[in-house]
């Protein structure tokens, strides 16, 4: 399987390798070169909550958290 460096320096992956591996737009990627010619793309894994803070805030509403009494309680021993 070959593809071929763009005038902007972009890489087209085949839609094979998209599917079989899962990857979706946005997904990261770290580069190496090895050996003087190789190059190694290794997608970058991230937390499965990624990006939750921030579609939290993006809700159209607003919210609190209500005013919690102090927690003076010890962890139970085990």
């Amino acid at each position: 399987m070959t593809t071929v460096l763009s005038q902007k320096g972009q890489i087209v992956l085949p839609g094979v390798v998209r599917q079989q591996l899962q990857l979706q737009p946005g997904d990261d990627f770290e580069i190496t070169i090895e050996d003087g010619d190789t190059i190694t793309l290794r997608r970058i894994s991230h937390p499965a909550n990624r990006g939750l803070v921030d579609l939290i805030l993006s809700c159209p509403g607003t919210f609190e958290i209500a005013p919690r009494d102090a927690d003076d309680s010890q962890p139970l021993e085990l």
